[in-house]
């Protein structure tokens, strides 16, 4: 059955016009200006519609499985079933799961546990066709991990492993350079002691970055035979951006630093940043304003990371405090985003796409999402 949306201010490329949309689980049939006097036309009441937002990096699905320090849940499809209506109800209709291969963090399960847990979980869900949105995997490859290499070999045959990144969370290093930071984030979310805490430190900056030289060049091989697209993680100087370049990367996320994020867009890296970022106002490590990159034009995207909601907020924000339009700063969270991961089929509001479309409205300054379909069928 056709869904007609009329009286819809619609969110193209580089403008927004009030129209109507057609669409059905073929695809995207019509996108026309002024209003529909069709019987079966929704009025959405000047509703905003965009495509379907993609997110290319949350490990929000983490935090359903194991909810608190030392608390597992006892089902991982549970887990993903909640994480799935979260992203849908943040207007999400392609995720990209990001699950960390080759770190352990001292968790109440192993992160190889809850890898295959995870992965499994995704994978039945997928198969049972009990999701509201499309999942894919994105695997954090952890270079500091001594156990990387086997571990990246178990998963990456997987067909739902789209995409890869570059991940060196060594103390000291890119995102923790500030020491004080990851102090502050690790006793927080595993609980550890402050005694715990040093001596895990101490331990991983006598091994981490031994580990990270070795898995490099052979992680690299094992993405690069299989075609997986590269990006790397928490680049903080142009010497980072070089040896990622170098390494194949074609996305540099989260960059720390205008320096890093400015040589990799110079470079032809698409650069992705955090939407937490822009509504907090700041980086919660240190890191640069992810507004200010979007203000010097060297963002191309944004990631909700660990807060679904968020890239809607984050759109909202840009276009209300940064001068940012509502086109340029959407582009973000949607096509530019399906561009640079070579999903053509998404991503824009042009007839024959498919039908990932979400309708939001602003109250209080908040987004809200009141309506989503993923490839024409109603999802939230």
């Amino acid at each position: 059955m056709t869904t007609i949306l009329t009286n819809a201010r619609l969110i193209l490329d580089h403008e927004v016009v009030r129209g109507t949309i057609a669409f059905d689980e073929r695809g995207l049939h019509a996108i026309d200006q002024g209003c529909s006097s069709l019987p079966c036309a929704i009025d959405v009441e000047g509703d905003w519609i965009a495509p379907g937002l993609i997110e290319m990096h949350t490990d929000n699905l983490e935090k359903h499985y194991v909810p608190r320090p030392g608390v597992v849940w006892p089902s991982g499809l549970a887990a993903a079933l909640a994480h799935d209506a979260q992203m849908a109800a943040a207007g999400v209709t392609t995720v990209y799961d990001a699950l960390c291969v080759g770190y352990d963090r001292g968790t109440a399960i192993s992160r190889a546990d809850l890898l295959n847990e995870l992965i499994g979980a995704i994978g039945r869900g997928v198969a049972e066709n009990v999701f509201r949105i499309e999942h894919r995997l994105h695997l954090r490859c952890e270079l500091s991990g001594a156990d990387l290499v086997p571990t990246l070999e178990t998963h990456i045959g997987n067909p739902l492993v789209h995409l890869a990144s570059l991940m060196d969370h060594t103390p000291g290093q890119r995102q923790w350079r500030d020491l004080g930071s990851l102090k502050t984030y690790t006793m927080g979310t595993s609980g550890m002691s402050e005694t715990a805490f040093e001596t895990h430190i101490s331990e991983r900056m006598a091994v981490g970055s031994d580990n990270a030289t070795m898995n490099w060049p052979t992680v690299v091989e094992m993405l690069r035979r299989r075609a997986i697209p590269i990006a790397t993680h928490d680049d903080t100087t142009v010497d980072h951006v070089t040896t990622g370049l170098a390494s194949g990367a074609v996305i540099s996320e989260f960059p720390t630093t205008i320096e890093a994020a400015t040589a990799a867009k110079e470079r032809g890296l698409a650069t992705v940043a955090g939407a937490p970022n822009v509504v907090r106002g700041g980086s919660h490590s240190g890191g640069v304003s992810v507004a200010l990159l979007a203000e010097r034009g060297v963002l191309d995207g944004l990631s909700s990371d660990y807060v679904p909601a968020s890239l809607l907020q984050a759109v909202h924000a840009l276009e209300a405090n940064h001068g940012i339009t509502l086109a340029e700063g959407m582009g973000m969270v949607t096509w530019r985003i399906a561009d640079m991961l070579g999903l053509a089929d998404r991503g824009r509001l042009a007839p024959g796409l498919r039908a990932d479309v979400v309708q939001f409205r602003v109250v209080a300054d908040t987004p809200i999402v009141r309506g989503l379909w993923c490839a024409g069928r109603r999802s939230h």
